[in-house]
């Protein structure tokens, strides 16, 4: 009989596997041996909970904490550095400040002015050339071939004196102000006043008008125009310089701000339209009809902000021919070709592998012919070769 064999577990090792029972070879059963208790929580911080061959120690008071909330801890500032080899990070996009708008004196706005039918002007002249021949023939200065056309009584006149000067220049002032303001009205057209650099308003009304004389008249073409540009400098979204011709259709909405708020408002709009081709990119030429399209609303929005201040009211900007700069034209054109004739090799490559691939599924899947590998293969080479060369013909 052998002797009994035993395992006595070493003190502090509770993973070693003769600490929980003993084996007796006689009886042939085990018996469990009770083990050590654990040791209590709280006591000895230093203890260690978790320890294997690969990783660290975790201290016990890392994991249960007597704290019932947070407790707030004072960190100086840090400053940290980038690492060797590593990009600089960006900064956040900050959102670009609106662009201020251009303003016009706000008390500048188009109003009518006061004027007289033309009816009161006439009416005015002929009294004050009625009154110079009735001073005449008081004064005895009226041509007697006059006086006998007008049938006027014989009169041996009082002489000119101050009484009858006094009454040639009333009589004279008043036939100057009623022929000196009569003015004629047209369609399409406005009459803008002043007076010693002061706006008094605006006439839009047509026909025989009597204005006052004493003020000053500007007029301005108030009807639909349109205006066709010489060639201007623009760029693409690549920054590729090109050449624009665009058609602006506009009008003068409000005549007090176009005349008196810029100088010239046709030269103001003509550098609006120039300052828009420089901030909105066109597509080169060849570009689809639909972003064309989407350039021109872009810039009818922009220019009719920008002339809007003035009183011109902008309908459309209208990009009519587009073409690349004198100085890039010619590299733009090769690389032009390059990109058509590559899309044109493409097209004949697509269309030969799909005219292969037909050709030899259809040979297969009705039994016409049996190939293997080997010949499936030189089958696809001389398709291709027979396709590819008619394909060649064919071309231009």
């Amino acid at each position: 009989m052998h002797p009994t064999t035993s395992h006595t577990p070493e003190p502090g090792n509770p993973s070693d596997p003769g600490a929980a029972a003993d084996v007796t070879e006689e009886s042939g059963s085990v018996a469990p041996v009770p083990s050590a208790p654990p040791a209590p929580v709280g006591e000895g911080r230093g203890g260690r909970l978790i320890q294997n061959e690969a990783t660290t120690e975790i201290p016990v008071h890392l994991l249960f904490r007597d704290e019932a909330g947070p407790r707030s801890v004072a960190v100086g500032p840090a400053v940290v550095g980038g690492r060797s080899g590593e990009p600089p990070r960006l900064r956040r996009p900050v959102a670009a400040k609106a662009r201020p708008q251009a303003e016009v004196d706000p008390a500048l706005v188009e109003r009518a002015a006061r004027v007289l039918p033309g009816a009161a002007g006439v009416l005015a002249g002929v009294c004050g050339a009625a009154g110079c021949v009735a001073t005449s023939w008081w004064a005895g200065v009226l041509p007697p071939l006059v006086e006998e056309a007008l049938r006027l009584p014989a009169w041996a006149g009082a002489g000119l004196g101050p009484a009858q000067w006094a009454a040639y220049a009333g009589a004279g002032a008043l036939g100057l102000f009623g022929f000196g303001g009569l003015a004629r009205g047209r369609t399409g057209r406005a009459w803008v006043l002043g007076l010693f650099g002061r706006y008094r308003g605006t006439v839009r009304r047509t026909g025989l008008l009597w204005v006052n004389p004493l003020l000053l008249r500007r007029q301005v073409d108030v009807r639909l125009r349109h205006w066709r540009s010489e060639p201007m400098p623009a760029a693409d979204g690549s920054g590729v310089a090109l050449r624009v011709v665009v058609l602006v259709v506009w009008r003068v909405r409000d005549t007090a701000r176009a005349t008196l708020g810029v100088e010239d408002h046709e030269t103001y709009l003509r550098e609006c339209v120039e300052a828009a081709l420089a901030r909105i990119p066109v597509e080169p030429p060849g570009a689809g009809r639909g972003s064309v399209e989407a350039a021109g609303e872009a810039l009818t929005r922009r220019v009719a902000r920008d002339a809007g201040a003035i009183g011109v009211e902008v309908f459309s900007v209208q990009p009519l021919r587009i073409e690349y700069a004198p100085e890039v034209a010619a590299a733009m054109h090769r690389r032009r070709i390059a990109a058509l004739d590559a899309q044109h090799r493409a097209t004949v490559l697509t269309s030969v592998v799909d005219s292969v691939e037909d050709t030899v599924t259809r040979l297969t899947m009705r039994g016409l012919v049996e190939l293997d590998d080997y010949e499936r293969k030189a089958l696809v080479k001389d398709l291709t070769v027979a396709f590819a060369a008619g394909r060649g013909e064919q071309a231009p």
